[in-house]
């Protein structure tokens, strides 16, 4: 016997299960979150400030400067190819204990929690430089006053957007993996380590509270604030200036002097050209540490698959690129 639709309606319908929280404040930031935020910019930005006078009245030991080195170089590396080229675009395969540290090391960095950075770099890519593109300098015009605002707006205020990209669509491969998306939760913690390490270091080689201090000042805030503002300046500075070799569908750049603080993210054309490339620094004297690592990886066998780039692709590109600019110079 069949049930009437009168009856049907009576019955509750099954309920989808809910899905997991990827990471703190899910897809939308809250007021504190944003005030979180505020502080971990400006803070580290006037140690930063602070830096020159104090280096050059004080000096900085050698093992503060230690510290600031490795502890940069762990974080910077931790985003370049765990966070981008092996999250966001499976630039190589990774086995399961390298998978994990890569996203400890971009948590170390302090620039978010891997699955919500990886949503928005996603989203990024697939609108780039045009309407959705959550972080372009282009976004209020191209007149000299709205690109100084635009720059404003891709090194930063993107940021402060309550709105933000939404995870479960930009990254679900990220959400089902419940060590990642462990990770990703725990991005408070892994702040904490990446901030009191140095300290922790420098207090127990010194045997001082001094030296504790001084560590925290130059290996965490001077450090964090150094990375966050190079990483930040990809998405300002290498997509309003900078050489255009290879053809792409954007305005993104190369800016050879960011090449060796941004560990070869700043080779950004070639990225944005071939997004999946392992390589970004492909011409001859681009150095790309993220890319050299990566290889290493390889060796030991610890990464596989390893979308190299060909010479015959990046001829092509380079070859469109020429045909483009000849069509608009004849036009």
């Amino acid at each position: 016997m069949t049930a009437s639709p009168d009856v049907l309606e009576d019955v509750p319908k099954a309920q989808p299960a809910p899905v997991p929280s990827a990471t703190l404040g899910g897809d939308s930031k809250r007021s504190i979150e944003q005030i979180t935020l505020l502080l971990f910019i400006t803070v580290p930005f006037v140690a930063l400030v602070a830096a020159v006078p104090l280096a050059w009245g004080w000096g900085v030991s050698w093992l503060d400067l230690g510290l600031m080195t490795a502890m940069y170089f762990i974080g910077c590396h931790g985003i370049t190819i765990g966070y981008h080229r092996y999250f966001t675009h499976g630039s190589f395969k990774a086995k399961r204990p390298l998978r994990i540290a890569l996203a400890v090391m971009g948590s170390l960095a302090v620039e978010g929690p891997v699955v919500r950075w990886v949503a928005d770099h996603r989203r990024h890519h697939k609108f780039s430089d045009a309407e959705g593109d959550p972080h372009s300098p282009w976004r209020f015009g191209e007149t000299i006053p709205a690109l100084m605002k635009g720059l404003w707006w891709a090194h930063i205020g993107w940021m402060f957007d309550e709105e933000q990209t939404p995870q479960h669509k930009y990254a679900p491969d990220l959400i089902k993996d419940p060590a990642i998306r462990a990770v990703s939760r725990q991005f408070v913690l892994w702040t904490t380590v990446s901030l009191l390490t140095p300290p922790l270091i420098g207090g127990l080689v010194t045997w001082s509270w001094q030296g504790a201090v001084t560590a925290f000042f130059w290996g965490s805030l001077v450090r964090v604030a150094l990375l966050h503002h190079v990483t930040w300046s990809i998405n300002s500075i290498c997509h309003a200036v900078g050489k255009r070799p290879f053809k792409s569908r954007d305005r993104s750049g190369n800016v050879w002097w960011l090449a060796i603080l941004s560990c070869g993210e700043s080779w950004h054309n070639l990225h944005h050209a071939d997004p999946t490339s392992a390589r970004h620094g492909v011409l001859r004297g681009q150095i790309d540490s993220s890319a050299r690592i990566i290889r290493w990886f390889e060796k030991a066998g610890w990464a596989y698959d390893v979308r190299w780039p060909k010479a015959d692709r990046i001829a092509a590109k380079r070859q469109e690129n020429r045909e483009k600019e000849g069509a608009a110079h004849a036009a």
